[in-house]
């Protein structure tokens, strides 16, 4: 027998067993009504009335959906009330200035766009066919009992396009099927341990690699979760205090943020010998690994994967061999990218670049077949990233054979600020290339030589570039320079001009 697998199949699982248990706390601070506390059975009938209103909206099967949010129930029930019904989600990350979604959205040929309260302003000159607001729940769903049209289902169809910068300034659309998303969340909640005794907080933004597959996986096993909108150190210490949070997923700058919280925090720390904190984005310094474990008393798993595989290819976390060992030295071991998941083959290449073979490496990239056929070839897909696997199975990542920074947890292509820079006319030359940052793994610095004759300050083009990129992209420095040093054939060497900032450092990454 041959069942579709499919993103209904989790919350089908959590209407029926848990039908009466809270699954979700909404944010309470935020501009549209928060939705409080839904038990798995609203959950599921606000999934249903989001169905039955694509449906009145004539969005046929395999159409797009374009959601602008922050995290919230609505975006939640989204992935079910979108994708679940055979509708292809867009979930844009909220960060992204105007023309950035613009394109995103004109790109994916979205038929909806559902955008956040707080962005209506600023998104009110991005056009789809339908537009409306998230939180005008009129618009967002049909009336109560309003049943949708059944879906045929079908694994291999696309559930999600979620858009990542890369090696070019234009982001990439990455079509991720229901097959993908069904054995990554399932996979990753097995190598998490996931219980419906857990709850769940979404310090991670849902839209990132739609929230590493944790909406469903959480939904799937019954976890309550816990919806957080805007990353605060202190306000995620009261949410583990308040809301009984075990596990939570987290870039490397929210890790800092709660560590630094932690130092201020009156009492004992909350959590201690319950919370799982999965870290993913660059691994944070072996000190601060060792910190979550001495000061907060939490687990701290590192996971390596990219948007392109669902995302999970490794799993690092501590083992009964290491009980032994104390807080430093364990955390040596945590840093490296991991174990290959469960169904995960992975290998490098003769160029030391890592590639995976899995049931979650996308479908191929959104209307790009070019770009698809380039990271898909001779059987495995090429991350870009150059590593070694070691003879127990794990795998350090060494450098990012991408132009790509990875930013508190957000990758930014350096070749799109660059794009930015060299439009302000006093910029003549300009590289771009990602530096150490204790608190976000990596900062943005642009090396610039200025046009004969021009004059321009830091602040002059960090401006210039904030008025065309989103803000997190910009740099957080300019070094000006006479000239950058390029090859005989004119080519710049960006690891010669990282090297000096990486001395010290095992890895060109941090």
């Amino acid at each position: 027998m041959l069942v579709p697998l499919t993103v209904s199949d989790f919350l089908d699982r959590a209407t029926t067993v848990y039908a009466d248990r809270v699954g979700v706390v909404d944010e309470p601070q935020q501009p549209a009504p928060s939705l409080g506390e839904l038990t798995y059975a609203d959950l599921g009938a606000l999934a249903q009335r989001q169905a039955a209103r694509l449906d009145e909206l004539g969005v046929g099967v395999g159409e797009r959906v374009a959601v602008v949010s922050h995290n919230s129930a609505r975006l939640l029930g989204s992935f079910f009330g979108v994708a679940g019904s055979g509708r292809v989600l867009v979930p844009v990350n909220f960060r992204l200035s105007r023309d950035e979604v613009a394109y995103i959205v004109e790109h994916s040929g979205a038929s909806v766009l559902w955008v956040d309260p707080e962005l209506e302003g600023s998104l009110s000159s991005v056009h789809a066919d339908v537009k409306h607001v998230l939180g005008d729940d009129d618009e967002l769903y049909a009336a109560p009992g309003a049943v949708p049209q059944p879906w045929e289902a079908d694994e291999n169809a696309t559930a999600c396009i979620n858009y990542t910068s890369g090696t070019t300034a234009r982001p990439k659309g990455v079509q991720i099927t229901h097959r993908n998303i069904w054995v990554n969340a399932t996979t990753f909640a097995l190598h998490a341990g996931v219980t419906d005794r857990d709850v769940y907080l979404h310090t991670l933004p849902m839209f990132h690699a739609n929230g590493w597959g944790m909406p469903f996986a959480m939904t799937g096993m019954g976890v309550r979760h816990v919806v957080l909108r805007k990353v605060d150190g202190a306000e995620i210490l009261r949410r583990v205090r308040d809301q009984g949070v075990t596990v939570m997923c987290a870039a490397p700058a929210v890790v800092a943020s709660v560590l630094e919280a932690a130092q201020t925090w009156e009492g004992e720390i909350p959590g201690r010998d319950r919370v799982r904190i999965i870290v993913a984005g660059a691994p944070p310094p072996t000190r601060t690994v060792a910190r979550v474990e001495e000061e907060l008393g939490w687990e701290f798993i590192q996971i390596y994967g990219l948007t392109e595989t669902s995302p999970l290819l490794t799993v690092n976390r501590t083992r009964a061999e290491w009980d032994d060992l104390d807080a430093h030295e364990r955390a040596t071991r945590l840093v490296r990218a991991g174990a290959p998941a469960l169904g995960v083959r992975l290998s490098t290449n003769e160029e030391g670049e890592v590639r995976a073979r899995s049931n979650v490496v996308l479908e191929g990239y959104w209307e790009q077949p070019e770009e698809s056929a380039r990271v898909l070839r001779d059987g495995w897909f090429h991350t870009g990233d150059g590593g070694t696997i070691g003879e127990d199975g794990y795998l350090t990542i060494a450098d990012r054979r991408k132009d790509v920074i990875i930013t508190g947890g957000e990758n930014v292509s350096s070749i799109e600020v660059e794009d930015a820079l060299f439009s302000h006319p006093a910029v003549a030359e300009v590289a771009v290339i990602g530096v150490p940052h204790e608190k976000w793994g990596e900062t943005i610095l642009a090396l610039v030589v200025l046009a004969e004759g021009e004059t321009a300050t830091e602040a002059d083009l960090i401006a210039h570039c904030k008025e065309r990129v989103a803000r997190y992209k910009a740099p957080t420095a300019i070094e000006f320079r006479d000239e950058l040093a390029r090859t005989a054939t004119g080519k710049l060497q960006k690891f010669k001009l990282r090297a000096p900032y990486w001395e010290g450092y095992e890895r060109q990454v941090n």
